[in-house]
This record gives structure tokens, sequence and C-alpha cells, in this order.
């Protein structure tokens, strides 16, 4: 069960509230957002929600059944949409793509990428400044000197940053320079992450785990969102299979499963949901049609001397397009 309160709500109103929720047999936790304050009444016996849809200071009341009930589109009948500011917005029905490198190495580099970013119209980038890698010994990112530097030249270039968070610690100190937070595959079961993040007042996306299911995600975005972040979106990024001819196996049934099941927008990553450049493209196309809101792809000017990742990049060539084709795609689905 899902109560929206009235901003105007009085402490006896509310009171009067949980009194009664607790007399049905429910367990009741008090959720505040940066848009509403909920009710989250946890428990199994049935009831009329006329009970207590008639007491002041209730705006709005809903019986949900899924155990992630703040993410559930049972009960939320418009769609979440992120306004990142300046005009981007993601899951109003417009395709967002978002395109960068694996890894944030060198000025030139970020130059060159929002040159290409620019010319093609593509507001947002992603890029990594701390890496999680599977060997020790491999590029783990610039850090904090690099976010700023990236920072410095996006904004000027009028682009947001999507870069990746990897431990609670790095929060504050990315905050400033970010403008939505990834939660990596590694991380999706990092609860104290996802706790944290449910405190801040800035957009996250959270990957599907490597071994991952549905269910699992969406229980990590009910972490943040319960912890009063409604700034959420979810990423297909692929799953570890027992297949060997690609990197990981990229779920395009997820897609319109977690449309019908969540409120938040849905992107695929086909970089990583492939892992070999030739198949990028048509994964990306494929997830389009699926039904993804937006689409987040890595790209280097010469990804053959990337620092990573080189094998899924797509030089800028490839990008441009493969944007091009997106827009004509996503213009045709929403004419079907």
């Amino acid at each position: 069960m899902i109560i929206k309160l009235k901003p105007s709500i009085a402490s006896p109103e509310k009171e009067a509230i949980v009194s009664n929720i607790k007399s049905l047999g429910y367990k009741t936790t008090e959720v505040k957002t940066q848009q509403h304050v909920y009710l989250v009444g946890i428990g199994k016996k049935e009831f009329d929600i006329r009970l207590l849809g008639h007491m002041p200071g209730i705006a709005d009341i809903h019986q949900v059944s899924d155990d992630y009930k703040l993410v559930s589109r049972k009960w939320k009948v418009q769609r979440t949409h992120l306004d990142l500011g300046d005009g981007v917005v993601i899951g109003n029905g417009t395709l967002s793509i978002m395109a960068g490198p694996c890894s944030i190495e060198t000025e030139a580099q970020v130059q060159q990428t929002l040159d290409h970013l620019v010319k093609n119209g593509v507001r947002i980038m992603r890029g990594g400044v701390f890496k999680p890698r599977s060997s020790p010994y491999a590029f783990r990112g610039l850090g904090v000197d690099g976010l700023k530097m990236w920072h410095t030249l996006a904004r000027k270039a009028g682009i947001k940053i999507i870069s990746e968070v990897m431990q609670v610690s790095q929060i504050a100190e990315m905050h400033d320079y970010v403008d939505v937070f990834q939660v990596g595959a590694r991380n999706t079961q990092n609860f104290n992450l996802l706790d944290e993040l449910g405190r801040v007042d800035k957009a996250v996306m959270i990957k599907r785990g490597i071994s991952g299911t549905i269910e699992e995600l969406l229980y990590s975005a009910e972490y943040v969102f319960a912890a009063g972040n409604e700034k959420l979106m979810l990423c297909e990024r692929g799953i570890r299979t027992y297949e060997k001819a690609s990197r990981n196996t990229m779920d395009i049934n997820a897609i319109p499963i977690l449309k019908e099941k969540t409120h938040l927008p849905v992107i695929a990553d086909p970089s990583h949901g492939i892992g070999i450049r030739e198949y990028v493209e048509p994964v990306a196309l494929a997830a389009v049609i699926a039904g993804a809101d937006g689409v987040i792809y890595e790209t280097h000017q010469k990804p053959e001397e990337a620092a990573s990742d080189g094998q899924q990049t797509l030089d800028f060539k490839e990008s441009e397009r493969l944007i091009h084709k997106l827009r004509k795609l996503h213009e045709l689905r929403e004419n079907f």
C-alpha cells in the first residue's frame, strides 16, 4: 500500500492515518522525497482502501502487491521523467542518447568527444573517472581532478555528464560535477551506496547486475527511492550467461518487461550488452524498437588507442551513423 500525503497535512492527521493503518495489521514506513511524502504500508491482509481514503491529509492511496512498491507502475499512472535542466529531459517520450568514452583520459580527448556530440545534437556525455577493472594493473581512471576538467569543458559546450560512482565516499566529491550518478553492474547490490544515493537530490541510473535478475534490479531502485530520491532510471546492460560468442548477453526482453513493471525510464547499453564493436549498432536499434527511453554507448575518436573497452567502442563516424539511425527508428516507432 502506498499513501501519498498532502503537503499541508498536520501532525495529528498523520498520526491518525498511521494509527488506522496499524489497526489494519500493516507496518508503516514514512518516505520523504524531493517531491512528496509517502506512507508505505507493508502487510498481507486485504481491505477496502475506502476505509482510509476519506481521511484528512491523504492526497492519494493505492494498493500495490509488488514488494518493490515505490518503483512499481501499479500505483503511478504518469511515467517518471527526469529533468536535468537546460532542456535535457529523460523519459518524456523523446529518445535520450548518451555517448562518450569508457574512460576520461585527457583534455584533448574530452574536447574531441564534446565537439562530436555537439555536432550531432547529443546533450549527455558518458565517461568514467573511477574505473572498476578486473585487473588491478589496468587503467583505473583520472579521479576527481579528471572529473573537474571534464565538467569545465562540458559546461562550456552545454553538455550534461553521467559518470559512475563506486563507493559512498565518492558521492560528495563528485556531486557538484555530475548531472547523473551511474551505479555500475558491480555495485547494483551495494546497498550502502544505494542508501546514500537516496539522500542526494541528483539523478541516478542503476545498471542491472552482471548476473542480476530484473526483480533484483527493481529492488535496487526501491532502495534509492525509499531513501528519498525519486530521480531514477534503470539500465539494461546485458547479463553473464554461458554464451561465449559475446562479452555479455544483451537481454532485449528486459526492456518491455521493465517498461510494464515500473514507471521509471529504461535505458539500454549495447556497448556492454554485446561487447563487440560491429554488433553495437544492431543491438542499439533493437533496444529502441523494444521501447527503450534512451541508449548509452561508448565512442572514441580512435577506439584502438582507448585506455579501456576499445573493442566495443565506436569511432566518431560509426557513432554519427548510429545517432542518425536511432533517431529515425525512434520516429518510426512513435508513429506505429
